[in-house]
């Protein structure tokens, strides 16, 4: 949508999961307002990423004689019922799973990136954690490498509830920081020595942040009133802070930001106009931030 995708042996929206799906389940990663067709496909940081990406059928032609006639099952359902965007996704489905077939075996297979890479990213660590994380970020910049235009990476299980810690926070945030902390210094490294870091943007964060107090003995409660994310590449300011919370870091006290300025900002980035990009949808020319937003300008390089 707005871009297109650059590569049509691959989907364009891939979410590497390392274990741990966002409590609001594959929504989290549907299309919205948009065709289906724009929804993530999710990934495992495995060799077989997806199921059934290996073929069955031991006669080449057989399984694209197949496809050819759930195609033409698909586009007779068209006739009947015209413009429905389940059906067109369906066969654009179809047709990228068969291209993924050949395409996300040799995508997953990391055995000729150079040994130096691997340990750059933490695929020696000691903790299994890292070793999930350090693949997942691997995996990502091989994927903007290929034209995949958006990755989206989830937590890796075992350290208990993701970084959601109502209690147990110091051991919960312990083992966080040491599963992410090495694969995105590596990830960012990598990506700028390879000249790729000024036309990626790596957005990170989640959707609120946690209290300045405690909940319980050992935790601490979600936080919307002030918290904070980080972004790097893709035209933004290094080095740089926006924004600023009381005393306490429990509520916005300076250049406050709602979601829709980010939003905004990230689109700015992607080259798209946030109050001209629209899409229709059920009569009405949708915007991708509704009537809210201001691109955040400070944070420009």
């Amino acid at each position: 949508y707005g871009l297109g995708s650059e590569n049509e042996n691959l989907p364009g929206f891939i979410v590497l999961n390392g274990g741990l799906i966002p409590p609001g389940g594959l929504d989290c990663f549907n299309s919205g307002f948009l065709p289906a067709a724009y929804q993530a496909s999710v990934f495992k940081p495995a060799d077989l990423p997806v199921a059934n990406i290996r073929p069955v059928e031991t006669e080449p032609g057989r399984q694209r004689r197949k496809l050819d006639l759930i195609r033409s099952l698909d586009e007779s359902a068209i006739d009947r019922y015209a413009g429905d965007a389940q059906i067109d996704a369906a066969i654009i489905n179809y047709e990228t799973a068969y291209r993924m077939q050949s395409a996300v075996p040799e995508l997953m297979s990391i055995g000729g990136e150079s040994e130096a890479t691997k340990k750059l990213y933490g695929l020696d660590a000691d903790y299994p954690q890292t070793q999930t994380f350090a693949r997942q970020c691997l995996i990502a910049r091989r994927l903007v490498e290929r034209g995949v235009r958006f990755v989206e990476l989830t937590c890796p299980s075992g350290n208990g509830d993701r970084w959601d810690q109502h209690s147990k926070l110091f051991e919960g945030h312990t083992k966080n920081c040491k599963t992410v902390d090495q694969p995105i210094y590596g990830l960012l490294t990598d990506l700028k020595k390879r000249g790729l870091l000024e036309s990626t943007l790596v957005v990170w964060g989640g959707e609120f942040g946690r209290t300045p107090f405690a909940q319980g003995s050992d935790g601490r409660d979600h936080n919307p009133f002030g918290f904070s994310m980080w972004m790097a590449g893709g035209g933004v300011k290094g080095g740089f802070s926006y924004g600023e919370t009381d005393d306490w870091g429990y509520k916005v006290v300076d250049r406050k930001v709602e979601i829709h300025d980010l939003h905004a900002t990230m689109l700015y980035l992607l080259g798209l106009d946030h109050t001209r990009s629209t899409f229709r949808f059920s009569g009405r020319d949708m915007r991708l931030t509704d009537v809210h937003g201001n691109v955040l300008e400070d944070i420009l390089a």
